[in-house]
């Protein structure tokens, strides 16, 4: 668990340099940052998007994943957990949900929480997520300066638990987590760390929160390919 806890750690570490030390600037200085921003992110989650290598099960995970996520109402939870919070807390600030959300899927999506969450609890080596803790960091910096530094704060929870939880029971997953399951799902999350990009640069918010089931499709129907595929051999289905 020390990768996952170091992660979770320089995410305050960073919200608390960027609410204390970078908050305040002038509005225009502000504005152009959030573009900024927001092309950089839209330019990571394109970059890794590229990276698939079956298009249409990306395009079929992420409409399907995202009725899933409609039907639920991640982003309406994610916002009601962070409304609570922020009552608990005694915070008062109208970007807390939105620093909470936007940093919470942005740490929580791509190959480096993955697989350095596996590597963190399979063999004991940390060197993923301690990269991971650097890039993260430096976001969180970026993004408490612009958005609310408590609810980028509180986006170490759920990086915690979800970095944790896989760590946890990497000995399952090793024996489903093919190298292809690995990189379609992190091209799935790089399409909705683009969406987070684009909501820096539109009025209209993407409600990214409920796209994340999409995430773990690409896992669900490789897998079941793959357990498909040696029975319709056997019934001559295949060739």
């Amino acid at each position: 668990m020390l990768g996952p806890v170091v992660n979770a750690v320089v995410i305050v570490f960073g919200a608390v340099i960027g609410r204390f030390l970078i908050k305040g600037i002038p509005d225009r200085f502000e504005e152009i940052v959030r573009k900024a921003i927001g092309l950089s992110v839209l330019y990571i989650g394109i970059k890794g998007t590229l990276e698939n290598r079956q298009v249409m099960l990306l395009i079929f995970s992420m409409l399907i994943g995202s009725l899933i996520g409609e039907a639920l109402d991640i982003d309406g939870a994610m916002k009601r957990l962070s409304a609570l919070a922020e009552k608990r807390m005694g915070f008062s600030d109208p970007q807390f949900s939105a620093g909470f959300v936007n940093a919470s899927i942005l740490y929580c999506t791509g190959s480096m929480a993955i697989v350095g969450a596996m590597n963190s609890g399979l063999l004991g080596n940390h060197e993923m997520l301690f990269a991971k803790s650097i890039l993260d960091g430096v976001m969180a910096v970026v993004f408490a300066s612009t958005l609310s530094g408590a609810g980028v704060a509180l986006s170490a929870v759920p990086v915690l638990l979800y970095e944790g939880g896989i760590a946890l029971a990497a000995g399952v997953l090793k024996q489903v987590m093919t190298d292809q399951i690995i990189m379609e799902m992190s091209a799935v999350g790089s399409l909705l760390i683009a969406a987070i990009g684009l909501n820096f640069l539109i009025s209209r918010q993407i409600k990214v929160a409920n796209m994340i089931p999409a995430i773990f499709l690409p896992w669900l129907f490789l897998s079941m390919q793959s357990w498909l595929r040696p029975l319709l051999l056997n019934l001559g289905i295949l060739g």
